[in-house]
């Protein structure tokens, strides 16, 4: 067996230009244009990579965007300041700090800080508890939204599927089995989450229909610890050492990709398939803040 390949390129690029479609509608109806403010605190490479990647993103798709760099010494009261100067500009319906700031800067301080209608990366307590509820007028978490949006395109169901998540962040592993346990389409799981204190991971993941890997541990995720058929989704991003490599590096997930490929019925690849999503998520978190900030329905 030779899995299928989940192309979040493909998939991104189709749901952006739904995205698109829908801004340029709603700059004709309404002469609205959907705003996202992102904040970075330091010069982190990777975090401004990141950044750049959702400013370009914002621009190719009809959204105005403003980034705000402030030093790594920032004073909390200065980030805060910021983040009350967005929440009032009716410019701005969404607004991102890049996560994590630096180790001196208090993240949930931050996260409260910012209007929980203009929360797109669904961290407010707002926002959480509106997710767990099932309650649609707030918003999703961008990777795990992603995720559903990307077994959705593919025709992988989830009703009744006993789904292995590996992780428990805020950031993916709690929300991912927030959606995934709900009574709508695309959901209804049974959800067993793993964790670095779960004992034989493997006993789990091998009952499982579909493997989520999002644990920050290089090929982590062996072919011996799935059945035969299993989707496997990697939302991991690790940077190991390749000298054969120019940069003298690779990226790769929390899945052994080449090995469990031959054995799963789906799987993800790193990079290319969560990540393109997670952007593409936040652009409709985006689009879908500026409707509900003036009142407008679909």
């Amino acid at each position: 067996m030779q899995a299928r390949i989940i192309d979040g390129k493909k998939a991104s690029e189709e749901l952006n230009q739904e995205t698109a479609i829908e801004v340029a509608n709603l700059a004709r109806s309404h002469n609205l244009q959907p705003g996202l403010a992102v904040v970075l605190i330091g010069d982190d490479h990777a975090s401004s990579v990141y950044v750049n990647m959702k400013a370009k993103k914002t621009i190719e798709l009809g959204i105005y965007s403003e980034k705000i760099v402030l030093d790594k010494n920032a004073a909390a009261d200065e980030v805060l300041q910021v983040i009350a100067r967005l929440n009032k500009n009716p410019k701005i319906h969404g607004i991102l700090v890049q996560s994590p700031p630096p180790p001196q800067m208090d993240e949930s301080l931050i996260v409260r800080a910012i209007n929980p209608a203009k929360d797109v990366d669904c961290f407010h307590p707002v926002n959480v508890g509106k997710l767990l509820l099932g309650e649609n007028d707030g918003f999703y978490p961008c990777t795990p939204y992603g995720i559903m949006i990307l077994l959705e395109k593919n025709g992988i169901d989830t009703v009744g599927k006993h789904c292995v998540i590996i992780g428990r962040s805020n950031i993916v592993g709690k929300p991912m089995m927030a959606l995934l346990v709900q009574k709508e389409k695309g959901a209804n799981a049974t959800v067993t989450v793993c964790h670095s204190m779960t004992k034989n991971i493997s006993d789990h993941t091998r009952r499982a229909d579909i493997v989520i890997a999002a644990i920050g541990k290089a090929e982590f995720l062996k072919v011996d610890m799935i059945k035969d058929g299993a989707v496997v989704v990697d939302v991991g991003i690790n940077r190991i050492e390749d000298s054969k490599s120019p940069k003298g590096y690779r990226i790769v997930g929390d899945v052994a990709f080449e090995e469990v490929a031959r054995k799963a019925s789906w799987i993800t690849p790193v990079p290319g398939g969560v990540g393109p999503m997670t952007i593409a998520a936040l652009m409709r978190n985006t689009l879908k803040a500026c409707k509900l900030q003036n009142n407008i329905n679909g």
